[in-house]
């Protein structure tokens, strides 16, 4: 069984950290793979330099706030190009802005999620969204 494939797009350690872990802490085989801006995602999907050879992710975790490039305008490029679109993208932010979710969603995000600040909502909302994205739900082959 070869590992799924995600992408985590933040530019907080700490959130990376703890979204790996969880990810990791699962029965499930997760490879994790971060960028901590928008430029750099985009850099890894294309497999750009210093990204050549990385997979293509099965689903990328996306915060809105960023430096140099945000998440809503990554969004933006992921759903005008024809290769990548097809990629499931979550909204995982501290944000809870009724302009931020509905941006997201009409720029076709599959999920936006507000990250809990309690330590064990966090990582039962981690749980949750790998148990439903990874067991239940169909994602397109690279």
């Amino acid at each position: 069984m070869r590992p799924i494939n995600v992408l985590i797009v933040d530019d907080d350690e700490a959130d990376i950290l703890l979204t790996r872990r969880s990810l990791e802490n699962d029965k499930l085989l997760v490879e994790v793979h971060e960028v901590h801006d928008g430029e750099q995602c985009l850099a890894f999907l294309r497999g750009e330099a210093p990204y050549a050879g990385m997979p293509r992710p099965e689903l990328i975790l996306l915060d809105l706030n960023m430096p140099r490039m945000g998440g809503l305008e990554v969004l933006e490029a992921l759903r005008a190009d024809e290769e990548l679109r097809t990629i499931p993208v979550v909204v995982l932010t501290t944000s809870t802005s009724e302009r931020d979710i509905l941006k997201s969603y009409n720029l076709n995000a599959n999920c936006f999620i507000s990250k809990p600040v309690n330590l064990k909502e966090f990582q039962r909302v981690i749980g949750a969204l790998e148990q439903f994205w990874f067991t239940v739900v169909r994602l397109p082959s690279a």
